[in-house]
């Protein structure tokens, strides 16, 4: 019998490898340890509190490696990754994923550039997203560290954050995701109201640049906020 590498590069004997995977076992290894060391980074800097948040990579054209429902993010293994096809459905495996693995899927389906979707609770983003649920959006302009967002070559831009309103139904929120983007608008990232963020990029570096971005940037507009007369 043939078993899975750990993290770690140790064999381990409590899950073994099949030999009908619709997916490379080895790029999904190399994608698990992304997303366990995204988690733990992510965590230390409290924006996964209370086991929220989830975190996912692209498998190839049709299978996404997704972090499985209710596990602490800073303290992520093997164990704690499983795939998921862009139906949602588990792929070889019983575990549960996150509940808003849709809109995980909904990003690959939508923008093949996209190799990693992040998902965080931090403070300012769920006050931000609370703040800014009337406009439907967040408006950032005149900001240098809007640069850090592909695309974007100077603060002498426009770049909108949109907010979406809060559901139990992942088909509803999926639905707000698709007219934004069937309307042509930029997107390279949204709040979710009295929630928090989902920011994306072409791989797991990009993904984070533009996470840490926003919460920069919501943090410099809800000092304006608190600070303006």
């Amino acid at each position: 019998m043939s078993y899975h590498h750990n993290l770690s590069g140790r064999l381990s004997r409590r899950v073994p490898i099949t030999t009908s995977l619709p997916y490379e076992s080895a790029e999904f290894l190399l994608k698990a340890q992304a997303i366990a060391d995204a988690g733990a980074r992510l965590a230390a800097l409290g924006w996964t509190p209370a086991t929220s948040s989830n975190f996912s990579m692209r498998l190839g054209d049709q299978f996404a490696a997704v972090t499985v429902s209710g596990r602490d993010k800073g303290q992520l293994g093997i164990d704690d990754i499983m795939v998921v096809d862009f139906d949602n459905r588990p792929i070889a495996t019983s575990a549960r994923p996150s509940a808003e693995t849709a809109l995980h899927t909904q990003i690959y389906r939508r923008l093949p550039e996209a190799g990693a979707v992040l998902h965080t609770h931090s403070r300012a983003q769920s006050v931000a997203s609370r703040l800014f649920a009337t406009a439907g959006n967040v408006r950032f302009e005149g900001w240098e560290l809007q640069k850090a967002i592909s695309g974007y070559q100077t603060h002498e831009s426009v770049l909108d954050l949109p907010v979406f309103a809060n559901t139990q139904d992942m088909t509803v929120l999926v639905d707000q995701v698709d007219a934004w983007l069937d309307a042509g608008k930029p997107l390279h990232g949204y709040l979710i109201d009295g929630h928090g963020i989902y920011a994306w990029g072409v791989d797991m570096a990009e993904a984070r640049r533009h996470l840490e971005a926003f919460e920069f940037l919501l943090n410099c507009e809800l000092d304006l906020r608190r600070l303006s007369p």
